[in-house]
């Protein structure tokens, strides 16, 4: 049967102690929603089909471009509640596999496999915990098949000793779902339907309850305080390292890296420490990344190294390429094979050609450098009038001098020569010394000015 998804993410979250939606809080910089619908994803389902609630506005915002359902939860009156609300969007002759938005971490591979426990009866996504206050335990009967689901508030003093606990996720068909959701019952110490007592209603119609265990609990683990969120965020990141370390990454200090998007690497790349990984970065063979380095969106190829606090964003470097330190390259930067862009130096919009070197206090915006082009420290590329931006094309084999002022829009001839400290705002010939200064003067009878006493 084809199989749809709901996704619970209608709560507010009051233990996060803030005014964004839980479910919107970012997780190695993606909402913690957005892990939930990746992993579903993978499963290809038919539909997926997502309740939410508090701040929905901002929560339907932030999935703009997602291929979902929304489905409005007005009020928050429990889980079963909440899937009450979501199954007239399911198809009668679907599975249905019911997922929360606030847990993260979990795999579609174990997705797969409770999925697969529910096509039976029903499935319960279950794990071990050493202390499993404020999660409902799985009850058992004496030949060890699933009785129940004790919630946390509703257990008996022996009910909460039992360190097996329910993870929140079911699969079942939707015509068993639908029959029991019209049973559920408010009669609880919560007084809400809970979507676990689904359980219940089963086994007492004989329909077999498949407990599907995970082997690391911290795959489960939800979301309900800013503590809770960082320990997961340690728990991605370490994931993260162990995965570049078995591909052969050398990385400094496995605790002090963050990918926060998708980190490709060839082989000999080494990351030095507090590195950030933004959106889709890939590192070719032999890329060094020094300390302290953010990239986002960006292509760096083979044998580039990346100095200390450089910041590089939607750009791409070409090979053997030196950046750095504190280089900055910002959206629409290419840099071709054995550039060097130096401490200090911005690039942006800009495409710099093979061999040429900035290496000092520079700003190139808006522009195409040739290849073989020495631009000197302290200059800058005019390219904003105010209402506009201008181009500033330098060719091939040019020699910019110290804190020269280039007015674009503007063409530095093949082989040019610029003096120090020139102002350039006309089209220089090649091949030829252009200099733009104010005449120098010294006046032999001035003297400074003194204070009055």
């Amino acid at each position: 049967m084809p199989l749809d998804i709901i996704v619970l993410a209608a709560g507010q979250g009051k233990r996060m102690r803030s005014r964004l939606p839980k479910v919107l809080h970012p997780l190695a910089g993606r909402p913690l929603l957005a892990h939930v619908l990746q992993s579903a994803q993978a499963l290809k389902p038919r539909k997926i089909v997502v309740v939410h609630g508090h701040g929905a506005e901002r929560v339907r915002a932030a999935f703009t471009e997602a291929n979902v359902e929304w489905v409005l939860q007005e009020e928050q009156l429990g889980t079963g509640h909440a899937v009450q609300q979501a199954l007239p969007h399911v198809s009668p002759d679907a599975d249905v596999l019911i997922l929360y938005g606030d847990v993260p971490l979990v795999s579609s591979s174990t997705l797969q496999r409770l999925a697969r426990a529910g096509v039976e009866g029903v499935a319960v996504l279950t794990a071990e915990l050493g202390d499993p206050a404020g999660y409902g335990r799985i009850v058992r009967d004496r030949s060890g098949r699933v009785a129940r689901i004790a919630e946390q508030k509703d257990g008996s003093p022996q009910e909460l000793m039992i360190r097996e606990i329910n993870a929140g996720f079911m699969a079942m068909s939707a015509r068993r779902l639908s029959g029991w959701l019209g049973r559920l019952t408010n009669r609880n110490a919560q007084k809400e339907y809970y979507l676990t007592d689904v359980v219940s209603l089963a086994v007492a119609e004989g329909i077999p309850v498949n407990a599907v265990k995970v082997d690391d609990a911290r795959e489960v683990a939800g979301v309900n305080s800013k503590r809770e969120l960082a320990e997961l965020e340690r728990r991605y990141q370490a994931m993260q390292a162990q995965r570049l370390l078995d591909a052969g990454v050398t990385l400094a200090d496995p605790a002090r890296i963050d990918v926060r998007g998708e980190l490709a690497c060839g082989q000999d790349v080494a990351i030095d420490v507090n590195c950030v990984f933004e959106g889709r970065v890939s590192l070719g063979d032999g890329v060094r990344v020094g300390p302290n380095c953010v990239l986002r969106n960006c292509a760096i190829a083979a044998d580039t190294e990346v100095l200390a606090f450089s910041h590089l964003e939607d750009s791409e470097v070409g090979a053997r390429c030196r950046l750095g330190p504190y280089a900055r390259l910002r959206p629409g930067t290419f840099l071709a094979e054995d550039v060097h862009v130096g401490n200090f130096v911005e690039v942006k919009a800009s495409r710099i050609g093979k061999g040429s070197k900035a290496n000092h206090l520079t700003y190139i915006g808006d522009a195409e450098v040739g290849s073989g082009v020495n631009v000197g420290a302290g200059t800058i590329t005019c390219n904003y009038d105010g209402a506009a931006k201008h181009r500033t094309i330098i060719e091939d084999d040019c020699f910019i001098g110290s804190d020269a002022t280039l007015v674009a829009p503007l063409r530095i001839a093949r082989g040019s020569y610029i003096g120090a400290g020139s102002t350039i705002n006309k089209d220089t010939p090649a091949g030829q010394l252009t200099v733009a200064r104010a005449r120098q003067v010294s006046i032999p009878s001035w003297k400074p000015p003194k204070k009055k006493v």
